[in-house]
This record gives structure tokens, sequence and C-alpha cells, in this order.
């Protein structure tokens, strides 16, 4: 993992241009947020104690930018980048956190026409991997793979909804992903998403799984966009496929949910028009580094493309199905987007698909977002998940932060 957590692999091509807020760990203080430049870190705690809180500001970026100037930097860049692999930390140096924290983190699902199309066969497969690739190929000659002519919601889509529900192929995920309502449910809780270079959680009881990169928009308590990072909110197949009501277990694991590196700001570099056209690359190697029990080195390695021109439905649209006059979040929230990649690769055998094993690198990229790098563990093997609201409160307490 260390090869990739360097200033050139982590930040955006153009980071002299970016304006990015992270947060990082600081022994006997807790999380500080962060400007982060190539030469350095920069302490944000005189503009905001939170990065809720700095969500909210009028102009986000102008203010990070001028709150700076002149200011020493805390530490390297580079330095801290290192120390952020989760094995290889040192206390005495920060590590970088996933870049939000109060914020809800919500996540908009079928939004995707091909990962629509898995959804709706691990439904049929009711989460059994050996069944999915048969089932496939009748669900495609069927409803067809290209579906992205179909706008959601509109009269045209209700017609294909009648003509599938005659042929009785109808699924509560085809409902979701052409009817009116979008699916936006609760990825993780408040703080318990980890960063750049932490290790994910899958289930120890899931034999089917992936991760699923995404682009995530940092939203305040307004329902105004004010930024945007990467993020993988991984996936257990078997557990949703067996049934939709098993989604928070699905979903909402210890460490199952990833961001980062870092939120880039909108600024005059960068805008949601940007966003729209954004291109995430996902990478995933085997374990090349395998522990003291002798286990061979795996060499599986994957490649797929996200491309957020081929989504159905617009950020925008997703941001105003979450907030609105019906519901409210006064501390923001991480809206992930939804993601094209569901993979079919076979890993385990023939007709097997893909899923993780323990030890995989999982990297999740863009040009003008950097790379979140994570490492996939066991959810029950990885350190349990202790710091909350309360323990920020506390730390911000004794900092005398004002909120």
């Amino acid at each position: 993992m260390l090869n990739y957590l360097t200033v050139s692999n982590s930040l955006p091509f153009d980071f002299r241009r970016s304006t990015l807020v992270g947060r990082v760990w600081v022994e006997g203080k807790g999380p500080v947020l962060v400007q982060v430049r190539d030469n350095g870190i920069y302490d944000l705690s005189g503009i905001a104690s939170t990065c809720s809180q700095l969500l909210q500001l009028p102009d986000p970026a102008s203010a990070v930018r001028k709150g700076t100037t002149g200011q020493a930097s805390m530490f390297s860049t580079a330095v801290v980048l290192v120390n952020s692999a989760q094995e290889n930390r040192d206390k005495a140096v920060p590590w970088f956190m996933a870049p939000c924290d109060l914020q809800a983190i919500k996540a908009a699902g079928v939004t995707f026409v091909s990962s629509m199309l898995e959804r709706v066969i691990e439904e049929q497969a009711r989460g059994d991997a050996a069944k999915a690739e048969s089932i496939r190929r009748e669900v495609v000659a069927v409803i067809g793979e290209d579906l992205s002519h179909v706008i959601p919601g509109s009269p045209q889509a209700a017609k294909l909804k009648d003509a599938l529900i005659a042929q009785g192929v109808w699924s509560q995920y085809l409902e979701v992903g052409i009817g009116p309502d979008a699916e936006i449910f609760t990825k993780s809780q408040v703080m318990s998403a980890v960063g750049l270079g932490a290790e994910v959680g899958i289930h120890p009881r899931s034999v089917w799984n992936n991760p699923e990169p995404e682009v995530v928009l940092a939203v305040n308590g307004a329902g105004q966009v004010k930024g945007v990072a990467l993020g993988n909110d991984v996936n257990l197949r078997d557990f949703e496929g067996r049934s939709a009501l098993l989604l928070g277990k699905a979903k909402d694991n210890n460490a199952s949910c990833a961001i980062g590196p870092f939120i880039r700001l909108f600024d005059e570099n960068f805008r949601l028009e940007d966003v729209r056209e954004l291109e995430l690359s996902l990478d995933i190697t085997g374990d090349t580094d395998p522990d003291d029990n002798g286990e061979e080195l795996d060499p599986f390695t994957l490649h797929a493309v996200s491309d957020m021109r081929k989504i159905s439905r617009d950020p925008l649209d997703l941001v105003r199905q979450t907030i609105n006059d019906n519901h409210q979040y006064p501390d923001g929230f991480m809206l992930f987007l939804g993601t094209m990649f569901s993979p079919t690769q076979d890993r385990l055998g023939p007709g097997t698909g893909f899923t993780h094993k323990a030890g995989d690198i999982v990297r999740i990229s863009t040009p003008q977002l950097g790379c979140l790098v994570n490492r996939v563990n066991r959810s029950d093997k990885i350190p349990p998940w202790t710091y909350g609201i309360r323990a920020l409160m506390r730390d911000l307490a004794l900092r005398g932060a004002v909120l």
C-alpha cells in the first residue's frame, strides 16, 4: 500500500489549483481539520472546528485559502500520507482520517443501468453467486442491456414498467432505477467512515461481496453542495440478494464505508459541472504481502471504469430527494451518488463471479480528486469503531474550540 500513498498519487493532478480539506488524527488532540497542499498540511481550527461547520460558510474555499495564508504547515504531506497506512502508523505523526465529521452519511442506490441490472440478478439469484451468470443471460434477454435512454419517472419509464410487469420480471430495483423515487439510504453512522490508508471491512459470513467506487457530494445543512470526495460503498451482494430488508447488514458494518482522500471544495477551478463529467477508475490487486501463515501471493487484478456521464439521475436531483421539506440535515450530509460497477469477473472458479479476499488493495481514483486507497479485511478483525460524537465534543472543548 505504501507505494500508493504518495503526493503524486493521492492528490489531484492539478493540486496547485485545488482547494483540498481533510482531517488528521493528532495524538493528544484528536481530529484536526486541515487544508492539504502538496508541501504540507495547514491547521484550519481558526476558521472552523469541524468540517460540518466549515461547509456552512458562504464560500468555504475562499475562507480556507485566506485563513492559511502565511501560516506554517503542521507537518509534511508526504510524511502524513505514508503514516496513514493503518499497519504502519507512528503515533507521533498525524495520519489522514475520513474528511467528514458531523455529517450524516447517505447513499443513493441503483443510479446506473449496469448496476441496476446486477441488483435484479442478485435478487433473482437470492444471493447465490453460482446462479448469477445464467440468470444474467435470462434477464438481459427480456429487458436488454441498455436502459440508459429511459428517464426515471417519465411516461416512457411508466410504460416500460407496465411491459415488464406483464412479462413477470418487475423488480424492486427496477422500481427505484426507473421509477420517480430514488433509493436513498443511510450508508453508515455519523463519524464511522474510515479514510485513506485504512482497512475496509467485509462481514465474516459474506462469500459474495464487492467494492463500489463512487463520487461523494459534501452537502451543507442548507442543501448546498460545497465539494466532493471519493468513496467506497462496500457491499455484500449475498446478504442484500437474500433480502432487501438486509440492506443495513449488507451496507453498514465496521469500517465498511471509506471516504477520501480529501474533500475538494468548489471554487473557480472546480464546479459541479466538472463532477458530472468525472470518470472513476477502480483497481483491485490481491494480497502481495502475505502474513506469517505462509500464504501464497495472490496475483489477482481487476480494473474497471465508472463514467458519471452515464448516471440516470442528476446529482442535484439526488440531493433534492435527500434533503427537502420532509427531511432535514442541520449538520449536512455526505451523499454517495451510486456506481455503475458491479464486478462479474470470476475469481474463485468459473461462474463464481467476483468477491473480495482479505488483503486486497482497492484503489478508487480520478485525476480531479486523487486516489482513495484501502486494504480489505474482515470487519471483526479490524479494530472496532470507538471514537464518536461525544469523544469529539470532549476533545474540541479541551482545545477551547468555538463551535
